[in-house]
C-alpha cells in the first residue's frame, strides 16, 4: 500500500497521474492496466442510480461496489470516496473508514473539504488511514447548480490555504474539482504533493475522469469531458448481431 502511495507522490512534476472511476469488476480490470489510481467515486449515484445528488449515496452502496472493483484492481492504487454523512466527527469517520478498508481492501479513502474537516483528516491519518483530499467544488456540500471555484482573489487565497492545510495534515494527494486555471496552477506549484484535476486545467499533476463519461455511456454536456469512444453505439451494434 505505502509503495503505491509513494509512487503516486513521486510522479509530482515528472509524469501525469491517470485516475479513472470504476464501480464494478469488469470495468476495473480493464482500466487498471492503464491507470495510476482507480477511484470508486460517489459519482456512482448519478451514473448508476440516476440520483440528482451524491448525498443520496450511502455506505452500503460504496462498500458493495468497491468490493466488486477490488476484484479487478491489481496494479493501481484503489481509493474509495467516503459518502455524505459518514465523517461528521472523528469517531464516526474512523469507524467508517476502517469499515470501508476492511471490507473492500482499498488502500485509501477520499474526503471532501478543507479547514472544516481538517481535525477529522488528521485523526484518520494518525490512525494509519491513508487519505486523499478534495477541494474546489464539493458535490456533497452543494445544493443547486455547480459553479467553478477560485475565480476571485478571496476564493483563490482560501483554496490555497486549505490545500496547504491538507498537505500539512498528511494527505498524499488532492483532487481539485472545477478550480479556475490560474488558481489550480498556483496550488499545484505551491505544494509538494500531487494535485489531480477534475475540470481544473492541464496544470494539475494528473486528471480524473468518470469512465462512463469518457466512453460515451452517459449523456453529459460537461465541457471538459472528452468522449474517446461511443461505447453505446458499439454495444448496440454487437447486440443487433445476436
Amino acid at each position: 500500500m505505502l509503495n503505491k502511495i509513494k509512487k503516486i507522490i513521486s510522479k509530482k512534476n515528472k509524469s501525469k497521474i491517470i485516475c479513472l472511476t470504476a464501480y464494478s469488476k469488469n470495468f476495473a480490470e480493464e482500466i487498471d492496466k492503464y491507470t495510476d489510481i482507480v477511484l470508486v467515486g460517489d459519482s456512482l449515484g448519478s451514473v448508476l442510480y440516476n440520483y440528482n445528488t451524491t448525498r443520496k449515496v450511502n455506505l452500503v452502496n460504496m462498500i458493495k461496489h468497491s468490493m466488486s472493483v477490488r476484484m479487478g484492481v491489481k496494479k493501481s492504487l484503489m481509493v474509495v470516496d467516503m459518502p455524505y454523512n459518514t465523517y461528521r466527527n472523528k469517531k464516526e469517520a474512523l469507524n467508517n473508514a476502517k469499515k470501508i478498508i476492511k471490507q473492500t481492501k482499498c488502500e485509501a479513502v477520499k474526503l471532501e473539504g478543507g479547514k472544516k474537516i481538517i481535525n477529522i483528516i488528521k485523526h484518520l491519518i494518525s490512525n494509519k488511514i491513508s487519505v486523499m483530499g478534495h477541494l474546489g467544488i464539493l458535490p456533497q456540500s452543494i445544493k443547486g447548480k455547480f459553479k467553478s471555484k477560485g475565480k476571485t482573489k478571496k476564493e483563490k487565497v482560501k483554496i490555497l490555504k486549505e490545500a496547504k492545510l491538507l498537505e500539512d495534515a498528511g494527505v498524499f494527494a488532492i483532487v481539485l474539482e472545477c478550480v479556475e486555471t490560474t488558481t489550480s496552477k498556483l496550488i499545484t506549484n505551491s505544494i509538494k504533493i500531487p494535485t489531480v484535476g477534475i475540470g481544473s486545467s492541464v496544470y494539475c499533476d494528473g486528471q480524473v475522469l468518470v469512465t462512463d463519461d469518457m466512453l460515451g455511456l452517459n449523456k453529459t454536456n460537461i465541457r471538459f469531458v472528452k468522449k474517446f469512444v461511443n461505447l453505446k453505439k458499439i454495444i448496440n451494434e454487437g447486440v443487433k448481431k445476436i
